[in-house]
């Protein structure tokens, strides 16, 4: 039997933009959503950020994607139907979706709210769904989702601000708790400024810490110390810089996806400190263990995006923090230029497609 179209796989007709090779071209597509079960939440998309991740899966750099893909996984927009036994939030609220949109609910990791490492977690678009049907994004019109994947977005937050916190915001306020690196007073490094590093930042500072940003980009010192509220800035080129902050800081948190050198971010660690790693450069790098993290008694550990429990517990810290991240608002006819821009690091900080307003059905 043949594979059903996008357009046929459910009985909801929806439409988006999607790409249909590894040039990674965007451009409109018919498709479909299913029915709303009784524990389905379907929403309006109003807005969906684009990352980094939606680049390389569109490009099909890291390989398995599935043509025609519908990316996006930072999808906010208000609850338009909510099914029967849906306790969560009802017709109107604000809402969201992040990186999953399932898992098997009964391994150790989703027994203990860590739906982010089951073994066999859904991601948002580019993955098979429960009933075999593929899994799209938010560049779209609508989007349904179970309600434990649906995350309640607090009234008071703009929804193209908190767009990116549902992967960009959860991928640093979970290290930051999961690791101990959340008491006040502490001093922390953020290495990198980007969709991710500006948003740490601002958590930082929240939860009372010493935030000092390591960049390659001198450029970047006044907007991270000026808008941001670092307390200092490492050029981490300048050896003199580096050499001098050696043994200060309590921790690091490291968002850079390029290929860039460790061995000095873990010199700038105190003994018995961490460095974590977001990023996923596409080369290992060479790290001895001895002398550089068992005479200090260092750790170098990861951490990818977060649970569903911890994304609702880190939305609800930005309202009452007033936390958002910083977005350049863009039509979806602009997005094949965005994509090219995110690909030269042209973008301050997220870009976040205004969705409710400028997608128009093909």
């Amino acid at each position: 039997m043949a594979a059903k179209s996008p357009e046929e796989e459910h009985p909801v007709p929806t439409f988006g933009w999607a790409a249909r090779d590894s040039s990674g071209v965007l451009s409109p597509l018919k498709f479909s959503r299913r029915a709303t079960g009784e524990e389905d939440i379907r929403f309006k998309v109003l807005y969906c950020g684009i990352c980094h991740t939606d680049f390389h899966r569109i490009k099909d750099d890291w390989g398995g994607t599935k043509y025609p893909v519908v990316p996006g996984h930072e999808i906010v927009g208000v609850a338009a139907e909510v099914g029967s036994k849906v306790t969560k939030v009802k017709v109107g609220d604000k809402v969201a979706v992040g990186c999953y949109v399932g898992s098997c609910g009964s391994c150790d990791n989703c027994a203990n709210d860590l739906e982010n490492y089951c073994p066999e977690k859904i991601i948002t678009y580019n993955a098979t769904y429960h009933d075999g049907t593929r899994t799209c994004g938010g560049f779209s019109n609508e989007m349904v989702a179970t309600e434990h994947f649906v995350v309640r977005v607090p009234e008071k937050l703009p929804l193209a601000g908190c767009a990116p916190l549902f992967c960009a915001g959860i991928s640093v306020y979970s290290p930051l708790r999961y690791y101990g690196l959340d008491k006040p007073g502490m001093h922390l490094g953020i290495v990198g400024l980007g969709g991710l590093g500006h948003v740490g930042v601002k958590f930082a500072k929240a939860l009372g810490l010493k935030v000092t940003v390591i960049s390659t980009s001198p450029n970047k010192k006044d907007e991270a110390i000026t808008q941001f509220g670092a307390d200092s800035f490492l050029v981490s080129s300048d050896q003199e810089q580096m050499k001098g902050a050696m043994g200060t800081l309590d921790g690091i948190i490291d968002t850079v996806s390029a290929v860039h050198p460790i061995r000095p971010l873990v010199n700038l660690l105190k003994s018995h400190s961490k460095l974590i790693l977001l990023g996923a450069p596409n080369k290992p790098d060479e790290l001895s263990f001895f002398p550089l993290l068992i005479l200090g008694r260092k750790m170098v550990g990861g951490s990818a995006a977060g649970g569903l429990k911890e994304t609702q517990e880190m939305i609800d810290f930005a309202a009452k923090h007033n936390i958002t991240a910083d977005v350049e608002i863009i039509p979806m006819e602009y997005v094949n230029t965005a994509m090219d821009r995110l690909h030269k690091n042209d973008v301050r900080y997220r870009f976040v497609i205004d969705v409710g307003n400028t997608l128009a059905a093909p």
